[in-house]
């Protein structure tokens, strides 16, 4: 198998000229979205991006790039580079923004990238009964899972585990084989849960190194010809965690 860099994601899932990217899941949600900011913002680094949340992400990863508190339909129509917007900041966290906003965001520029739910640093999880916060005009969703919970114990590694455990049909306290993971990346009541109707679902699986490729082939033979596309990342010690 031939593995990517996190900069070489966007070419490979095939993201159009106008794109609304929601991110779910864990395994680096926050390090992709900072990755398709710099590629959908093209080589000059004027495409007009917005990089956002609607729930909460930290306000203290920015990566150079210029913040929007609250902003106006005018301040979002002047954006000229891949930018972050936020509805306030809390202290260490960003707060989000309504996906109704992220919407009508999507008139204005060429490309929105959103943070659709949260993992708490986990590598994987399943969505509580309140999530995934989707926008409706979503083009691509994009599930997250990094390859170092794969055939780990559920309860050790999974954010949500219980929820993990319920869709994957066994305990908590068993391992997340890739059938199981499988089966929760598959699940609409897992990752695919309020994916809009028409739009693509991708699934980039993260932090994949020698020690972890063969479960990461048995994840990708359980999930081909299911979904869109699936991309694996490999293992960049310089990447945070699973943020």
């Amino acid at each position: 198998m031939h593995h990517l860099s996190i900069d070489d994601v966007t070419a490979a899932i095939g993201l159009g000229g106008h794109e609304l990217i929601a991110l779910v899941g864990g395994g680096g949600k926050t390090t992709t979205l900072f990755a398709l900011g710099r590629a959908l913002g093209g080589r000059a680094g004027t495409g007009r991006v917005v990089l956002t949340t609607t729930t909460k992400m930290s306000s203290q990863r920015r990566e150079g790039l210029p913040v929007l508190c609250n902003p106006s339909g005018a301040d979002i129509a002047a954006i000229a580079g891949p930018t972050l917007v936020w509805q306030a900041e809390d202290g260490p966290k960003a707060l989000g923004v309504p996906p109704e906003t992220v919407d009508r965001w999507f008139d204005t520029v060429d490309h929105v990238v959103v943070e659709a739910d949260g993992a708490r640093r986990h590598p994987f999880k399943a969505p509580a009964p309140y999530e995934p916060v989707i926008p409706a005009r979503t083009t691509t969703v994009i599930s997250m899972i990094g390859a170092d919970a794969l055939d780990q114990v559920i309860s050790e590694r999974c954010h949500r585990p219980v929820l993990v455990a319920a869709v994957a049909g066994c305990s908590s306290d068993e391992r997340l084989t890739p059938e199981r993971a499988a089966r929760v990346l598959l699940s609409g009541d897992g990752s695919r849960k309020r994916v809009p109707c028409g739009a693509r679902f991708v699934v980039v699986v993260t932090k994949v190194g020698d020690d972890n490729e063969s479960s990461v082939a048995r994840l990708v033979s359980a999930l081909n010809g299911r979904v869109d596309n699936c991309v694996t990342v490999a293992f960049d010690p310089s990447l945070r965690p699973h943020d």
